[in-house]
């Protein structure tokens, strides 16, 4: 029987010209056939936002096979591989990163890192999403390392990511080497920042974006282990968002003007 190689495609939220993202790609050659769509310049903070009211482009690089760049956000670049690129083939694994900066608890909504994450998943692909709090030379080691482990798992043990969930993975600076923790997603809120400024014609335009608050203590969250434990995080998270923990409570209510049925 012919060897069929797996398929990867790495993404990432802070460019294609990334550190981040050019050390993970090498860092996964020889797992499988490695495909490269990212965005053509920075785009965090795009959360799982995909691109319906423009016009998208795909740029292929002239210097290396199956890289290419677009004009789009990371989920836009794992839906053209899956709908476009690669809509013949079967794609393995989708790792995303390594994103420069945490991905934890409430950043989790806003990150284009996690968004590309999201939207493998939705489209029945195991992901990965990966961050670090610096792109120092260890820290990058690092975390090229425990993702080409992880991303070996998955591959090889598909059971390990059920449909609908992906990982997410954050690297402190400090980590304690070769140590991680399975966690849940803590929480840290930020502040409610908005600067006002008047351009040059007079006009107001506005900048917004607070600094984080100290983390809840969660035993077991991702911001406990990586703040007070100096340890990689690594969460399971289920992107299909189904409320199970919650339902059950809500069987037990009743509204005035609506009868709810069993």
């Amino acid at each position: 029987m012919e060897n069929i190689k797996k398929k990867i495609l790495i993404t990432n939220d802070d460019g294609l010209n990334s550190i981040g993202l050019t050390k993970l790609a090498k860092s996964l050659k020889g797992l499988g056939e490695i495909w490269v769509v990212a965005p053509d310049r920075d785009r965090s903070g795009t959360s799982h936002t995909l691109t319906t009211n423009l016009p998208l482009r795909l740029y292929k690089s002239e210097k290396q096979d199956r890289i290419y760049s677009t004009n789009g956000t990371p989920s836009d670049c794992v839906y053209l591989t899956l709908g476009y690129l690669l809509a013949n083939a079967k794609v393995d694994l989708v790792v995303s990163g390594v994103n420069r900066g945490f991905n934890l608890a409430d950043d989790i909504s806003y990150s284009g890192t996690v968004g590309a994450a999201i939207e493998a998943v939705l489209l029945d692909v195991p992901a990965i999403a990966v961050s670090a709090q610096s792109f120092s030379q260890k820290n990058l080691a690092i975390s090229t390392a425990i993702t080409r482990e992880l991303s070996t798992k998955v591959l090889s043990e598909p059971d390990l990511l059920p449909a609908g969930v992906f990982l997410n993975v954050n690297i402190p600076n400090d980590a304690k080497e070769r140590k991680y923790k399975i966690t849940t997603v803590g929480r840290r809120r930020y502040s409610k920042d908005v600067r006002t400024i008047i351009d040059p014609k007079g006009r107001t335009y506005y900048w917004i974006g607070g600094d984080p608050f100290q983390h809840e203590n969660i035993p077991g969250s991702d911001c406990n282990a990586v703040f007070d434990e100096q340890l990689i995080s690594v969460t399971p998270i289920d992107a299909c968002m189904q409320g199970k923990n919650n339902i059950s409570k809500w069987h037990s209510i009743s509204l005035q003007e609506f009868q709810r049925t069993v």
